[in-house]
């Protein structure tokens, strides 16, 4: 089955931009945000990731610290930049533990979970002609 990627169009309105190569993140293993339907967890917020947000992920029955060849995923430490469920941002930010953001290199399809304003308020990347 091949599957159909959404246009790569970040939450501003411009191109995609990379999220991370090393370690390679993204629902397709591409180094972005890139998403389509079957992306059901929509792997769309471009995060930076902290100690914090990775013990919350992990508290809430997401480990994102441990390794996991077997899906291709490295784990992860402060620092790496990682492309996030949407929904998983937006609880983070309700608990008030979100991590930091690259609006740049989110696509526009976590718009559909997260408000731009949240994305905004998180954001490494934000200028006020956004």
């Amino acid at each position: 089955m091949t599957l159909r990627m959404d246009d790569s169009i970040n939450v501003l309105g411009g191109a995609l931009e990379a999220c991370s190569v090393d370690p390679v993140t993204g629902f397709f293993r591409n180094g972005t945000c890139d998403t389509c339907p079957e992306d059901r967890g929509s792997h769309t917020v471009c995060a930076t990731m902290t100690a914090e947000f990775l013990a919350f992920s992990r508290y809430v029955g997401n480990d994102l610290s441990t390794p996991r060849p077997e899906f291709r995923f490295p784990g992860l430490k402060p620092g790496d930049s990682w492309c996030i469920c949407a929904a998983r941002f937006l609880q983070a930010h309700e608990e008030g533990c979100a991590p930091p953001v690259r609006l740049r290199a989110t696509h526009r399809r976590a718009l559909e979970v997260v408000p731009l304003a949240v994305l905004q308020e998180h954001a490494v990347d934000h200028r006020p002609d956004d």
